[in-house]
């Protein structure tokens, strides 16, 4: 199965099922010196961390990373790091009866198509468990890309049909966590949550979009072709399970403006170009402006539900009904934050290798910018 890799620099792989033995990834490309101890990566799983509330879902996890080799006497090393995180809490039993079964909204019948044969336990690799592997990497890039004080920052903007108020940067910095469905507005995570409980009591699930900004990334880059900064970013934010559409900026409402509206005026403070509006997500041309870059991303209902619906047998090809059991996230939304931040701090680091912003020698010289 190919398709595990992403990144050119600062390249990521990860492995695992979501009932087998466990989940990790490798990460090549990370430059020798960085500072990195077990504790910056397990910061970040637990904050995608299941059964935290009755949000998610109620498989308990402690998603204990084991650093298994590129860092030394904490700091990396320059070679491949490889983190692994064993499964403790699988249970299978829910998966036996609809094994043959294309549930819908997930990948069964695909992977079937493809390759013949699957992990039916959780869907395997299809599983949103998956992105564990995403954050862990995603730790080790956000770490890199505080040296030179670039900071990503996700929040929920809307679950169901709940949006969120316009909030400032203070707002998600001091809000995001405090809630079970992440939401930088205090009054609508209410709703939010009330919502999310309504689904679960339903057997349903909803969906919702995640913003994510990174703040003070340099501008230059990102390249002007096929390797655009905003391009990369797309495809990663796409790639994760459940995620069905992505916009940078102002997007889809760009649509609706004149010229005039849509772009960003330039002027001058002190030795710095500023834009007076951010309508184009800090990214112009496939390169990044100085502005702040702003993605969203649409995030479906999670597919697995106790509702009957229709599907078919892929062993015997006829027609049947399934009803889906087991531990599953009304909204997959909220643990989807921290997997929106690290693919977009993966995306970023890697640019900045590529362009030579971070030196992928050392970087010694840096940590005191």
């Amino acid at each position: 199965m190919s398709g595990s890799s992403f990144g050119k620099a600062f390249r990521v792989t990860t492995f695992g099922e979501s009932h087998g033995s466990g989940l990790g990834a490798v990460v090549d490309g990370c430059p020798a010196g960085l500072p990195l101890t077990v504790e910056d990566v397990q910061a970040e799983l637990n904050r995608r961390r299941p059964g935290q509330s009755e949000a998610t879902t109620k498989r308990k996890e402690a998603d204990q990373v084991e650093i298994l080799s590129g860092v030394f006497e904490g700091m990396s090393t320059g070679a491949p790091i490889a983190m692994l995180v064993r499964n403790t809490n699988a249970d299978t039993s829910a998966y036996e009866d609809i094994k043959d079964l294309a549930r819908p909204g997930h990948a069964d019948y695909g992977y079937m198509a493809k390759y013949g044969r699957r992990d039916y336990r959780g869907g395997g690799r299809s599983s949103g468990r998956e992105t564990l592997s995403r954050v862990a990497a995603g730790a080790i890039a956000k770490k890199l890309l505080s040296l030179w004080d670039v900071r990503v920052y996700g929040h929920t903007v809307a679950i169901g049909k709940v949006d969120a108020k316009p909030v400032t940067l203070d707002d998600i910095i001091a809000n995001t966590d405090k809630n079970p469905v992440r939401c930088a507005d205090p009054s609508a995570a209410e709703a939010m949550m009330a919502a999310v409980e309504e689904a679960r009591r339903e057997g349903e699930s909803i969906g919702g979009i995640i913003e994510v900004m990174a703040m003070r990334v340099p501008p230059g880059i990102g390249a002007p072709v096929f390797s655009k900064l905003d391009a990369d970013l797309a495809g990663a934010l796409m790639g994760i399970g459940g995620v069905k559409g992505v916009e940078i900026g102002a997007g889809f409402a760009l649509t609706r403006m004149k010229g005039s509206e849509s772009n960003d005026q330039f002027y001058a403070e002190g030795d710095r170009i500023m834009a007076k509006t951010n309508r184009c997500g800090g990214i112009l041309g496939g390169i990044s402006t100085g502005m702040p870059i702003v993605c969203r991303l649409a995030v479906k209902p999670t597919p697995s539900i106790s509702v009957k619906q229709h599907t078919v047998n892929m062993r015997t090809g006829e027609n049947s009904t399934i009803e889906i059991k087991g531990r599953h996230d009304p909204s997959i939304v909220p643990r989807a934050v921290p997997v929106a931040e690290a693919m977009v701090a993966i995306v970023i680091a890697d640019h900045m290798i590529t362009g030579g912003v971070v030196n992928p020698v050392r970087i010694d010289t840096c940590r005191n910018r």
